[in-house]
């Protein structure tokens, strides 16, 4: 398992100050931190877009009532140890608690580092209540994140997924190929072939964590024919602008990843200073949709807290008239009329 990265080490590098030492302790106490080499090199100053993300700042120990212990339901939805079964057709598998970063927001972040990998037994639970669900149509390997590990061991996970006959599609939920690029080998590429449809869904909050290791990263998966997504979260005072979110999504279409979800931030403890209100980001999105090519635009979710699943929340352009008719808003803000048919 990866190296926590100590509060003395942030010191030294000039990312925390000295009088703000007690309380980041207190910070490392209860939230785990981990600054990969390849962001630690991309981070300009702890205020910049990537050290807001994963440098502890002393603002995590304030906690509001509506915060959780489990904001999206984890555990709540877990029919055996490892594995979150919310939606029909699709469950997550929590392969490892283990992650190269540990974001300040994150809505794990109480159980993320706590463990390492799955135990085999758990696994081996895992995967029998997969084969005898025969609605289980995708599986999301997650975790923390799944691509830390071995090569040898993931090829394993996915031999036995595609051994399941219902089981057609399977995700891996990263942020890998940005933060530790050098991970994605010529082994963990082969690893990833499969029969099965492999997606590699990207997490990532700003333009700037696209640096040219991780650009070239992608480019080694694209190249091997995986598909890519990505998911990003918006976050105040790091992604919360339409240009933010304008620069991040072009150059995720440049690198042939395809924005798929923007996340209204969770209601994970300590973390309401990374949050925007709904309005808000519903503004963003309705600004970004008469900027921005569609192929960039991703879909602005909430995960509804206590585990209800994840609804749409963007922007209405469409407000129901009478008699069949409907008032459209369109990118500029004007008004328009549209006639349903008679039935």
């Amino acid at each position: 398992m990866p190296a926590l990265t100590r509060v003395d080490q942030l010191l030294h590098e000039g990312l925390a100050r000295p009088e703000d030492a007690p309380a980041l302790d207190a910070v490392a106490e209860a939230f785990r931190i981990r600054i990969s080499a390849e962001m630690r090199g991309a981070i300009t100053s702890a205020a910049d877009p990537i050290g807001l993300q994963f440098v502890p700042s002393d603002r995590e120990l304030g906690e509001r009532p509506e915060e959780l212990h489990d904001p999206i339901g984890d555990r709540a939805h877990a029919p055996v140890p490892g594995l979150t079964h919310r939606y029909q057709d699709r469950v997550i598998l929590h392969a490892t608690q283990t992650c190269e970063v540990y974001c300040r927001f994150c809505f794990r972040r109480e159980t993320v580092g706590a463990t390492g990998t799955l135990p085999d037994e758990d696994l081996d639970a895992a995967l029998a209540y997969i084969a005898d669900t025969p609605q289980i149509w995708e599986v999301i390997l997650t975790g923390g994140d799944p691509l830390v590990l071995s090569p040898r061991r993931l090829k394993a996970m996915l031999q036995r997924l595609a051994a399941i006959p219902h089981v057609g599609v399977v995700r891996f939920h990263t942020r890998v190929p940005v933060v530790a690029p050098e991970k994605i080998t010529a082994a963990l590429l082969e690893a990833l072939q499969s029969d099965l449809s492999v997606f590699v869904v990207l997490h990532t909050n700003h333009v700037q964590e696209l640096t040219p290791a991780a650009r070239a990263a992608l480019d080694r998966l694209n190249k091997a024919g995986i598909g890519l997504l990505s998911q990003s979260v918006l976050l105040r005072g790091i992604n919360d602008s339409a240009e933010a979110l304008a620069d991040l999504f072009r150059a995720l279409i440049r690198c042939k990843v395809k924005p798929y979800y923007l996340h209204h931030c969770d209601l994970a403890r300590g973390t309401s200073h990374f949050r925007t209100t709904i309005a808000e980001g519903q503004a963003l999105m309705a600004a970004l949709r008469g900027k921005l090519s569609g192929i960039c635009l991703p879909s602005y979710v909430l995960d509804i807290p206590g585990g209800f699943g994840k609804v749409p929340i963007g922007p209405g352009y469409l407000q129901a008239q009478e008699n069949g008719l409907w008032q459209v808003t369109d990118p500029k803000g004007q008004t328009h009329l549209y006639q349903d048919p008679d039935r």
